[in-house]
């Protein structure tokens, strides 16, 4: 069993997400966390390590590893990359995992200043979304990029789907974007929630998808959208994406009762409109598999079987007659925050804990 929470490094060097996690209080969602653990193999002996020192990325590897756990695909860890090669009723699977950082100089999602930017607060996500589809380029660019350079040559990887994991980290209030900066990168189709909240009484039947055909970045370049619309991303079968996949999760999931409540929404039709729900903490409220997202490449050479991932709650997107489907996006974890009490400084010290599906809070 991997020993996740005894610090192995000296207190200077803990992430600031993984120094939250050993606050008085949250021992039933490290609990959570030791569970999807267990089983998993640490190949290179530096999971702990960078668990406690980098976080994001080994908590993403833990999760998926829970989600393919309760799936129950068995995974082969006789090789030592790419991170999951998955034995699934539909054949084997490769995946590899990555995380969408934050640019350099950029505020890091830990650091953030208030709960909520005044942009968001505003309801003006195009800056938000914007910023995610340059950093998640960034993050599957490199994968692809690593897959033509070592992967797609490994005998265990040849002529099986490659599906690339990523989840997003790349800057406060991440979780707003759900699945709009994803849909605009892959398909080209941007969900214009501004232009919505801005004139509603103008878009009837919700907010409007739109080309945008590129995004520019701050150094002027472009990055062109809709990868997964011609053969240059072939080798790569599909994307897994959650940004509810954080450490709000495991507020949702413990069974030890706390002081707070997790508020979150739920898709209800077709459309993608959304309900709230209320949940008391220590009351599981979610499934580890809730908020999980499929983005499945049209031109892939290797398609991965939509049943693969098949599972009440998990959005699949893949081209139709049209345009593109959405699977059980009317039964879908859309966003999430929690609201806890949680000890600080020793006995009788008290701090309101409030996360947005980012960093423990």
């Amino acid at each position: 069993m991997l020993d996740l929470f005894t610090p192995a490094v000296r207190e200077d060097q803990l992430h600031p997400n993984f120094a939250r996690c050993l606050l008085p209080g949250r021992e039933g969602e490290r609990e959570v966390v030791m569970a999807w653990a267990e089983g998993f193999k640490d190949r290179d002996g530096k999971l702990v390590k960078e668990f406690q020192t980098t976080f994001n990325s080994t908590f993403w590897e833990l999760y998926l590893f829970a989600v393919f756990k309760a799936y129950g695909f068995e995974v082969d860890w006789s090789q030592a990359s790419p991170d999951f090669v998955l034995k699934t009723p539909k054949g084997e699977v490769v995946v590899e995992a990555v995380t969408a950082n934050a640019a350099q100089g950029a505020t890091p999602e830990w650091a953030k200043p208030t709960m909520m930017t005044e942009a968001v607060k505003n309801k003006d996500f195009n800056g938000l979304n914007r910023d995610a589809i340059i950093r998640l380029s960034n993050a599957l660019l490199g994968k692809l990029r690593k897959f033509r350079q070592s992967y797609g040559d490994m005998e265990h990887v040849k002529g099986k789907p490659f599906v690339i994991a990523v989840a997003p980290f790349e800057q406060p209030d991440f979780q707003h974007q759900y699945d709009r900066a994803m849909r605009a990168l892959l398909f080209d189709e941007y969900v214009d929630e501004t232009a919505y909240f801005k004139n509603p009484e103008a878009f009837p039947n919700g907010p409007p998808s739109v080309r945008l055909g590129s995004v520019e970045k701050t150094n002027g370049n472009t990055i062109d959208l809709g990868i997964f619309n011609d053969d240059g991303w072939g080798e790569v079968s599909a994307v897994i994406f959650s940004c509810a996949a954080t450490w709000g999760k495991t507020v949702a999931m413990s069974n030890r009762p706390g002081i707070g409540f997790v508020c979150t929404s739920w898709g209800t039709d077709a459309s993608g409109k959304s309900e709230g729900r209320i949940s008391s903490i220590g009351i599981p409220s979610e499934s580890v598999t809730d908020g999980l997202q499929v983005f499945h490449n049209p031109r892939a050479r290797r398609p991965l079987d939509r049943e693969v991932f098949r599972r009440p709650g998990v959005v699949q997107h893949f081209a139709a007659a049209g345009g593109f489907e959405r699977e059980n996006y009317d039964s879908c974890l859309q966003f999430r925050t929690s609201h806890e009490l949680v000890l600080r400084d020793g006995p009788g010290a008290a701090v309101a804990g409030g996360e947005a599906c980012g960093a423990p809070g």
